[in-house]
């Protein structure tokens, strides 16, 4: 077991290298260890063997993809190719998105298009928290994105397997949909039979990750173990009625398998379907060999497949919470002395899921639902045990009533997370990794079947991890986070006891802001500032306010937010030994909508910051005239996200910045920063940090020079496109 253990860990750390590691340097490991081991027989120099061979495998695999990325010199131009539409289309903001990014509403499953497309690298934010893009496209072999152009040519109908089973699920999926007068009900039950998860709003996902029910929505282990299970236990008791046939064992275990294989497939056969669909052939192998293999023995086994054929599963969170949880019902059942009575078996499996599930949640999802246990006491055999059989009947049969009895089900489903999701939840910050290696200790020895002691040494192992408060910035000191938000603004100011919010972005608050609030454990805000009344600005405004609690509101242009105050120039407070100052606008102002953006000035002891949002050249002129010297900043945000119509040479000449920052998409539409833009730092001697390359940007102003750290640089990974 200890080698397989250590080729996995090989595997998984290859996963999260800043560089691939040489190939030199591993063949030397192996030429040194191996001879050593073979003499002295030394479990450790096994164990090494072990992880070099994992870590060499996974580094093999990583360049043979990396062979296949985009050629940056690609990046932006038009390309013409042929492909086949995979999957189902998935509305979204902008348009429907369908693998390989073929935007087509008309363009159905299976279908063969010759396009021409703007591509370019998978690019996702960069951020303390939130949800890593990058990782989750290299994890599911997107190599590239893009936009498809006009002039798109049908070639017709793919009649490979793959496309066959996509047009399947596209029928199935629209008669399911039609199938309930309740439309959320319909999208559940079509999201359980064949994967279509668009289907469901970004409310219903936020609803079930509310309650700790998202996994019961997606199509894996927990559903693909309990069709494999019905199966078997069907054809154990179909088998009694029959001749006696040779192996029944084999029959049982491979009808289980088909079972299971179809409704794989039949969902899509994404790639967690797959890793699951792995797991239980390892596991109908281990029982049809009868060779008495304990559960761990079948777990590592599982797991060492999964890595084998995807070493890059390690980058999801479902990889983690799934073989984590089947580890803690292994360690369950192995740790069992005396058979107990069901409520017992259930009540003690829904403990130790919930003790497993703590730190993976925390670790990638930064917030506990505290009303999970409850949640998925009723709300997980509902959807397994009831709700996916019959979804996956009124799939495969074309009566009418079996939809609307799935759908009034799903209904029953939907009025539980609705009554469970106002509960509060437990936000989590970001733990350093002593912490973190502190949790998995405590993890690992509260799930271990020891002693009382000892599972109460885990329990205190575990208690940072809930306990734990990032330490706020010493008093005079002003923290400083410019989120990656795309082509938009958000900036986080802290002081030891205070938090203010300048602009929120576009989009939705729980993208980006609410998750790098819990990171950095802010709880509330005590102002939000909008500078102005522009989407990329404050469009993230409503729902940022639902989650987190926000005492005052200032605004550019008050009339547009409810309880908003104006932002005048002259208004000015001091936190925490800090100096806030509102330069602009003044009162009774009129002008165009980036006019109105409110200018603001941040100063400690020694360091200033400044931010003018979109203010125009205009304006930097009329503070020009207004301040003079007293703009003077070692900081600067450039306004309207480097727009040649903003960071004029006078303004930069009097601001006498020594780093600017800037905040743009990658790629944007705009083409910001302007090379006029540029062409001014450069000749005023100004460096240039921005966020489309280098991700969220820190800093800590004090008394002394400040210091800046990139999100990017920070969490580097061979994967992830450089600065």
């Amino acid at each position: 077991m200890l080698p397989l253990a250590c080729f996995c860990a090989g595997v998984v750390l290859c996963a999260f290298l800043p560089v691939l590691p040489s190939w030199p340097l591993l063949l030397t490991v192996l030429l040194l260890s191996w001879p050593l081991w073979w003499r002295t027989r030394r479990l450790w120099l096994l164990a090494l063997v072990a992880a070099t061979l994992g870590l060499g495998y996974a580094a093999w695999r990583a360049e043979l993809r990396l062979a296949q990325r985009l050629d940056t010199a690609l990046a932006g131009e038009v390309v013409q190719f042929s492909g086949v539409v995979r999957g189902l289309a998935k509305p979204g903001e902008f348009g429907v998105r369908l693998r390989f990014e073929v935007e087509a509403v008309d363009s159905p499953a299976g279908s063969r298009w010759r396009l021409g497309a703007r591509l370019r690298p998978p690019r996702g934010a960069a951020n303390v928290a939130g949800f890593d893009a990058e990782a989750w496209y290299w994890s599911e072999g997107v190599l590239a994105t893009g936009s498809v152009l006009k002039g798109r040519q049908a070639l017709g109908m793919a009649t490979d397997w793959p496309a066959r089973i996509d047009r399947l699920r596209e029928r199935v999926a629209q008669r399911l949909l039609a199938g309930s007068d309740e439309a959320r009900a319909a999208a559940l039950v079509a999201a359980l039979a064949v994967g279509a998860q668009q289907t469901l709003t970004r409310d219903d996902w936020q609803q079930l990750g509310a309650t700790g029910l998202t996994h019961v929505v997606s199509v894996s282990g927990l559903h693909i173990t309990m069709i494999a299970l019905l199966v078997a236990w069907l054809l154990r008791r179909a088998l009694r009625h029959l001749p006696p046939l040779r192996r029944p064992l084999w029959w049982v275990l491979g009808g289980a398998m088909l079972a299971a294989g179809a409704y794989a497939a039949l969902a899509g056969f994404s790639v967690p379907t797959q890793r699951s669909l792995w797991m239980l052939l390892v596991v109908a192998l281990a029982l049809a060999s009868q060779r008495g293999l304990s559960p761990l023995q079948i777990w590592l086994a599982a797991l060492t497949l999964v890595l084998l054929l995807d070493p890059f599963a390690a980058l999801a969170p479902g990889f983690w919470l799934s073989f984590g949880l089947v580890a803690a019902l292994v360690v369950m059942v192995a740790g069992r002395r005396a058979p107990g009575g069901k409520w017992q078996t259930a009540l003690q499996a829904q403990g130790l899921v919930t003790l497993a599930s703590t730190l993976p949640l925390a670790l990638f999802f930064g917030q506990l639902p505290l009303v999970s246990p409850l949640a998925n006491a009723l709300g997980t055999p509902l959807v397994s045990l009831l709700l996916t059989p019959l979804a996956l009947l009124a799939a495969l049969l074309p009566w009418p009533w079996l939809a609307g009895v799935a759908g009034w089900v799903a209904q029953l489903f939907w009025y539980w997370v609705d009554l469970l999701a106002g509960a509060p939840l437990y936000a989590v910050p970001l733990l350093p990794w002593p912490l973190l290696l502190a949790a998995l200790a405590g993890t690992l020895l509260a799930l271990l079947p020891w002693s009382w002691s000892g599972r109460a040494l885990g329990g205190c192992l575990l208690l940072p991890l809930l306990l734990y408060r990032v330490p706020p910035p010493a008093s005079g000191t002003l923290a400083v986070e410019l989120l990656d938000v795309g082509q938009g603004l958000a900036v986080l100011l802290r002081t030891r006891q205070h938090a203010l919010l300048y602009d929120t972005g576009a989009g939705d608050a729980t993208r980006v802001l609410l998750p790098a609030l819990r990171a950095l454990d802010v709880r509330q805000l005590d102002t939000l500032l909008l500078s102005h009344h522009d989407g990329d600005h404050d469009g993230a405004a409503a729902s940022l306010r639902d989650g987190i609690k926000v005492g005052r509101i200032l605004a550019g242009q008050p009339r547009f937010y409810p309880g908003a105050e104006p932002c005048r120039g002259g208004q000015s407070w001091v936190w925490d030994g800090v100096r806030f100052d509102v330069l602009w606008p003044p009162p009774a102002w009129q002008g165009e909508d980036n006019a109105h953006s409110c200018v603001l000035r941040v100063a400690t002891a020694g360091q200033a910051l400044l931010l003018s949002g979109d203010a125009p050249l205009a304006v930097e002129q009329a503070l020009l005239a207004r301040y003079g010297s007293a703009l003077r900043s070692q900081w600067l945000v450039l306004g309207h996200h480097g727009s040649r119509t903003s960071s004029g040479d006078d303004w930069l000449r009097q601001v006498q910045p020594r780093m600017a920052l800037l905040s743009a998409g990658y790629r944007n539409r705009y083409r910001h920063p302007h090379p006029q833009v540029l062409s001014r730092l450069d000749a005023a001697g100004i460096t240039l940090w921005r966020s489309d390359h280098d991700g969220a940007l820190a800093l800590r102003l004090g008394s002394r020079q400040g210091e800046l750290q990139a999100r990017r640089a920070q969490a580097a990974r061979y994967w992830r496109p450089l600065p």
